[in-house]
């Protein structure tokens, strides 16, 4: 087996390790420039984030205990998009199962690669306004407090390094920019 990626060929590839979110993938390969190596890569589950906004131009976001971080995140809702999923109905499910609402207008702005030298894991980001409110149901996993600020605090919450979740900084930047805010 010889692949060519880019300036790197993969001479060999096997699986390290598997659960049902992540797969690690170590690469026998040769490098750039010219000599043998190994290259891990994490593939992630897509996934999506959504910046819910209201008329009033709050946006709700989520407060909760990261584990790898060790410590308490404030971020947009963010989930994994289930297999045989499309991006839009997986950010739907996400927002109306972690905050309990849901929107009657959905702005696609883009993609996000967090981490793009050893991690495969596009997030798809969303603004969702026209919003509707009920009860959430949270996966097990799950303690969320819901966190209803001004948009313009979320901005500065970013530039402060309080918000530091790659996606929801990018999101807020971008819906920032789409509002005219």
């Amino acid at each position: 087996m010889k692949i060519k990626k880019g300036p790197w060929t993969v001479i060999d590839s096997k699986t390290v390790y598997r659960n049902p979110w992540i797969d690690v993938r170590e690469d026998k390969v040769i490098r750039p420039d010219g000599k043998d190596g190994v290259f891990g890569v994490v593939k992630m589950k897509p996934g999506i984030t959504i910046l819910p906004v209201d008329d009033q131009k709050n946006v709700y976001l989520t407060q909760e205990y990261r584990y790898a971080i060790e410590r308490e995140t404030v971020e947009a809702v963010s989930g994994g998009i289930d297999e045989g999923e499309n991006k839009e109905l997986a950010a739907k499910r996400e927002l109306k199962e972690e905050l309990g609402i849901t929107a009657n207008e959905w702005i696609d702005l883009g993609v996000v690669d967090p981490f793009t030298n050893a991690i495969e894991s596009p997030s798809y980001i969303f603004l969702a306004k026209g919003l509707n409110f009920s009860g959430s149901n949270p996966e097990g996993t799950e303690r969320i407090k819901i966190v209803k600020t001004p948009f313009k605090q979320a901005i500065k919450w970013v530039m402060e390094n309080k918000i530091t979740h790659g996606a929801t900084a990018t999101l807020i930047l971008k819906a920032k920019d789409y509002l005219g805010l």
